[in-house]
């Protein structure tokens, strides 16, 4: 096996950094057989706000259309860890689009 890929490479992560969870070491461990779930004492707590932002590299690749459509055109994401939803950076990225909100 080169590679088995639970369709999560991206969302994963994100998920393990916004609760400070090692969820991808946990999962690893019960998959593998050195541990049961049970064995883990898992009790995210999280502190305020996690936001996936997506990074556009249009500087990187000038001649590319930068009207964005329905395709994707982000060649990353970033976490931004905010207080509270008065945060000025979600307040800017809340009035550019509509957003879901999970806690």
């Amino acid at each position: 096996v080169i590679e088995a890929n639970p369709r999560a490479s991206r969302t994963t992560p994100f998920i393990a950094k916004a609760y400070n969870v090692p969820f991808l070491k946990i999962a690893t461990q019960v998959m593998l057989g050195t541990h049961k779930l049970k064995d883990f004492n898992i009790q995210p707590q999280p502190k305020g706000f996690a936001i996936k932002v997506p990074v556009f590299s249009f500087n990187k690749f000038p001649n590319v259309d930068k009207n964005l459509g329905p395709e994707m055109k982000s060649t990353g994401e970033a976490i931004r860890f905010i207080k509270d939803l008065s945060d000025p950076f979600f307040k800017k990225l809340d009035n550019q689009r509509y957003m879901y909100l999970t806690r």
